[in-house]
């Protein structure tokens, strides 16, 4: 088990990570936008490591995520080599040059702003971080003020949260679990009620491969790139399939309640 520590305003913080079930790349981005940028089919396997039920953080692959005391964490890279998976990670919940990045596997513990997390769980679409005290799992679980969005860093409290109620009215907002959500490309920004937009970056027709963006509290909180037919990926709680591709539209089938 891996201990990664970070003191101080000016220290770098200490990441974690999520890896996308979607294709991962090999390794961590340096430089441009921050994401990920998987060049080949994940290896696999498509997760280590088990999920809490309840109460963990879900940092999405190519986004950032910001945690309890002011730290933050992106998933900035990932490697799968058939039998074991890891996550590089990113300080910070938005990407800036110089940042510090670490390699994680699951049962590493982190620290972040003083903050201590455990890494339950790597797959290729997400990582999962338990916090290690109630009190910053009781802080990832408050209740907004309001479930109304404002579609800016006021929504911060419905976009990177565990509580049970704001998590329920980002999946009402999506089509039921078997039922199709259709995104088209180029066709601007899909919005949802808690905050959340998806947008569709690209669709390479060519290598069958399609980049799908989230935003949310002003916060790019995934970059999933290079995305296959059949892949997962993930949003505000709720997991997807990637069912379909065209030259125009992505096909996403809700596969979780």
């Amino acid at each position: 088990m891996s201990r990664y520590g970070i003191t101080g305003a000016a220290a770098a913080l200490a990441l974690l990570a999520l890896t996308g079930c979607g294709s991962s790349s090999d390794g961590g981005d340096e430089g441009g936008d921050g994401g990920a940028t998987p060049a080949a089919r994940d290896k696999g396997p498509a997760c280590v490591g088990t999920a809490p039920a309840d109460g963990a953080a879900h940092v999405l692959r190519g986004g950032g995520f910001k945690l309890p005391g002011g730290g933050g964490v992106q998933y900035a890279g990932a490697d799968a080599d058939g039998t074991t998976r890891t996550a590089t990670l990113r300080d910070g919940a938005t990407y800036a040059s110089g940042q510090q990045q670490w390699k994680v596997e699951p049962g590493a513990e982190i620290t972040v702003s003083g903050h201590g997390y455990s890494v339950r769980q790597i797959c290729a679409y997400r990582v999962v971080l338990e916090p290690k005290t109630a009190e910053d799992r009781a802080a990832l679980a408050t209740a907004p003020k309001s479930l109304e969005s404002q579609q800016g860093p006021a929504d911060a409290g419905l976009c990177f949260t565990t509580n049970r109620t704001v998590l329920a009215a980002a999946a009402k907002g999506f089509p039921a679990r078997g039922a199709a959500l259709s995104l088209l490309d180029n066709g601007g920004v899909q919005r949802f009620p808690t905050g959340l937009s998806l947008t569709v970056s690209y669709i390479d027709p060519d290598s069958g491969t399609t980049g799908i963006d989230a935003n949310c509290g002003a916060i790019p909180v995934a970059d999933y790139k290079d995305v296959r037919v059949g892949e997962t990926v993930e949003f505000a709680g709720v997991l997807f399939e990637v069912s379909q591709l065209t030259d125009q539209a992505v096909r996403l089938v809700r596969t979780s309640a």
